[in-house]
């Protein structure tokens, strides 16, 4: 095993890194606006390149991780990092020792991108399966190379094929099966409704403690829902909260029901607080957050005006479309000032088809919470990751996964340049 210490990149700053482009809000002339529009913040300028709200500081903890998505963080500081490469490294084991980040040991032969800590297990996915591995008193694993499978042969079909995963408190485990599908057209030729939402499109329950389950043993626990890569367990209302992927090419499948720039703004990325039984919509509905409303889907008698039926689930929170929200974290520490505690956090992986609308993206926003339901406008938390181009290519670094440590800091994953980000708040 090589041993590597990674170090914070000062460099950045020399190689022209030091950013102060935002992650854009809705237009301010606009005539309708956001479910939650971005509020400003007296920036500072991190020695990672970042910008972050004042009395915030960010750091680079690790560098050239292998294509790095969720993460999650022991009371002991070792940082379990999933990537989504497989050459025996799918699981990196790093420490955080105050600024800088040890490698302690890899393993996991397969790629992925979920992983989540939870009574005495790391649970860890790749696209099709999860596993977990016993922890000892020191929340390190037992028997690194011989995984319990949990559940096997979930739907993979290459198109949103990852798996993220979330616990709640009373033993049951929670994946994303995301729809292989933008909007189930090619699948649904007669409109007698979407196959595809017989085995994806949901959100899937299994029990924890249960090995080598299948698909068909698990319970569906919410429908209608496109993609989903970000989710959390909502502590202050024991609920599961996710962040949905929508749906793409409103002009260019219906040119004359929508211009390019109503397609670049729609639809919503949506958040939602999800209970047993819940629907989405997808592929029949999707959210205008410009209009505050359901709408019906042009591929089911939709024209951008028509309302959609009340019994699919609202949205709690919309945001401007194509951001791509990769990660979702509410905050229980006490690290961070007041307004933060119970309140979300959103890694927005960036867009890829505003176009002839710039790409926009790239950044971390912070979404107030009062009483476990979302309060108010969000705030553009940790932006410059992308450097000076905001496109998929071009970005050097695009947030994906997101955690809380156990002295209150977050960490944001780099899944385009292979970076670990901790960012922290000093009086």
């Amino acid at each position: 095993m090589k041993k590597a210490s990674v170090f914070l990149l000062s460099a950045y700053a020399s190689a022209g890194l030091i950013l102060f482009n935002a992650c854009k809000s809705p237009d301010k002339g606009s005539t309708a606006a956001n479910d939650s529009t971005a509020t400003a913040i007296k920036p500072t300028t991190s020695s990672a390149g970042l910008t972050v709200p004042s009395g915030f500081s960010a750091v680079v903890l690790a560098e050239k991780l292998k294509g790095p998505r969720h993460l999650a963080v022991t009371p002991q500081g070792d940082i379990y990092v999933k990537q989504s490469e497989d050459n025996g490294d799918g699981i990196v084991v790093l420490h955080d020792d105050g600024g800088k980040a040890t490698v302690k040991s890899h393993f996991g032969n397969y790629g992925g991108t979920g992983i989540a800590i939870k009574n005495g297990y790391l649970y860890a996915t790749s696209n099709s399966d999860i596993y977990r591995y016993k922890l000892d008193d020191k929340n390190q694993v037992i028997n690194p190379a011989t995984p319990e499978t949990v559940v096997s042969g979930l739907t993979n079909k290459r198109m949103h094929n990852s798996k993220s995963i979330v616990l709640d408190n009373d033993g049951n485990i929670y994946v994303n099966i995301g729809a292989y599908s933008n909007i189930c057209e090619e699948y649904d030729k007669d409109k007698k409704g979407c196959p595809v939402l017989n085995d994806a499109a949901g959100i899937w329950q299994f029990k924890a403690d249960k090995l080598n389950q299948k698909q068909s043993d698990g319970v569906k626990y919410a429908t209608g829902l496109r993609n989903v890569v970000g989710l959390d367990w909502n502590q202050q209302d024991n609920q599961l909260f996710v962040m949905q992927h929508g749906r793409d090419a409103l002009h260019d499948l219906f040119p004359s029901l929508y211009s390019t720039k109503q397609s670049a703004d729609l639809p919503s990325e949506c958040m939602y607080a999800l209970k047993k039984g819940d629907d989405a919509g997808w592929p029949y509905v999707y959210y205008d957050w410009i209009q505050k409303k359901l709408m019906q889907g042009p591929e089911y008698g939709g024209d951008g005006k028509k309302e959609a039926d009340a019994k699919y689930l609202r949205p709690a929170m919309g945001y401007p479309g194509h951001f791509a929200p990769d990660g979702l974290l509410f905050y229980t520490g006490s690290q961070f000032p007041e307004k933060y505690k119970n309140g979300a956090f959103i890694a927005f992986h960036g867009s890829w088809n505003r176009a002839p609308e710039p790409q926009e993206g790239y950044c971390v926003v912070f979404q107030p919470f009062k009483d476990g339901k979302s309060d108010g406008q969000y705030e553009i938390f940790a932006d410059g990751f992308a450097g000076p181009k905001k496109t998929p290519d071009g970005a050097l670094h695009r947030p994906c996964g997101l955690a809380q440590g156990p002295d209150g800091s977050i960490y944001v994953t780099d899944d385009q340049g292979g970076s670990l980000y901790k960012i922290s708040y000093k009086k």
